[in-house]
């Protein structure tokens, strides 16, 4: 089996840059793309301070944390991932938006390298459509954070061949993740179940059956979640769930997934969860009252 030396990461969010973090820190030379160069600065320290905090918690030595970043380059060029083994997309969850991303990737990647998407719902087969070679496309679904969570969620396109899961089940197992493997359909396996719930969160506030606080508590208390399906979908942003909410409700073709009405108003009015400080709860610093003292 060929060993996988560089991979390319396009995206620099949050799932961007935690994926080149985790491989940058086993061993793995990474580029980082995103067209934003402030994207890019706000990525690289964003994963200089979780590799620190790893080291300071003694889970990391100093010397393989200053090895990870030293393997972690930048760009906004497309071509500079001409070299990588593996391409790992980490964008938008647009089927649009990562259909043209792999026509252009499949145009500039060499022959043997294997192109992932990160997509936590969009159709594998359709996204390899949009390129020459769906033999070597797959889902290879992180969870968020993905320093921190154990998971990855492969998932099989109708032609994804068997050199290139197994190529990507050994990536992921080298990056310390337990793999689980979904066959091709809307939201694969954990979103599949974890977002109907999150919009049923969201339908239980919008009907007025109780505050949004209790909801979290309930399901927090009551079976053991470490977070409430509210304070979770800010977590994840609520942007990023609907879109899911909308490809399961069409891919499935159940009204049963329709998304809730709350949740599309909280996505149009900008309320998007901690990304932008505000969304089911507000995250932004209320000022501290200032105290004019009167001069006598």
């Amino acid at each position: 089996m060929a060993e996988i030396r560089s991979i390319g990461v396009v995206g620099g969010g949050q799932m961007g840059s935690g994926i080149a973090q985790l491989a940058a820190v086993h061993g793995v030379d990474v580029w980082l793309l995103d067209t934003d160069s402030q994207a890019l600065t706000r990525a690289i320290n964003s994963i200089s301070t979780s590799i620190q905090r790893f080291v300071s918690k003694g889970q990391l030595s100093q010397e393989v944390a200053t090895n990870a970043l030293q393997r972690i380059r930048c760009t906004s060029n497309l071509e500079e991932l001409r070299s990588a083994d593996v391409i790992i997309e980490a964008i938008v969850e647009s089927e649009d938006v990562k259909k043209k991303l792999f026509s252009e990737l499949d145009k500039i990647a060499k022959d043997s390298a294997i192109l992932a998407s990160n997509t936590s719902s969009i159709s594998i087969t359709r996204l390899a459509s949009a390129t020459s070679r769906p033999r070597k496309v797959i889902g290879m679904h992180f969870m968020n954070p993905p320093p921190i969570m154990k998971l990855v969620e492969i998932v099989r396109g109708a032609d994804t061949s068997e050199e290139t899961f197994n190529l990507t089940k050994a990536l992921a197992e080298r990056f310390g993740k337990i793999v689980i493997c979904s066959k091709d359909y809307s939201g694969f396996i954990v979103n599949r179940i974890l977002m109907p719930m999150i919009n049923e969160a969201f339908f239980t506030l919008y009907t007025g059956v109780a505050t949004k606080e209790d909801i979290d508590t309930g399901m927090k208390l009551g079976t053991n979640h470490p977070m409430g399906p509210l304070e979770l979908a800010d977590f994840i942003g609520l942007d990023v769930c609907l879109s899911i909410m909308k490809v399961l409700h069409a891919g499935l073709g159940d009204s049963k997934y329709a998304p809730c009405p709350l949740l599309q108003q909280y996505v149009d009015a900008g309320r998007l969860g901690r990304k932008r400080g505000i969304g089911v709860y507000n995250y932004r610093k209320v000022p501290e009252a200032t105290t004019v003292l009167s001069r006598i």
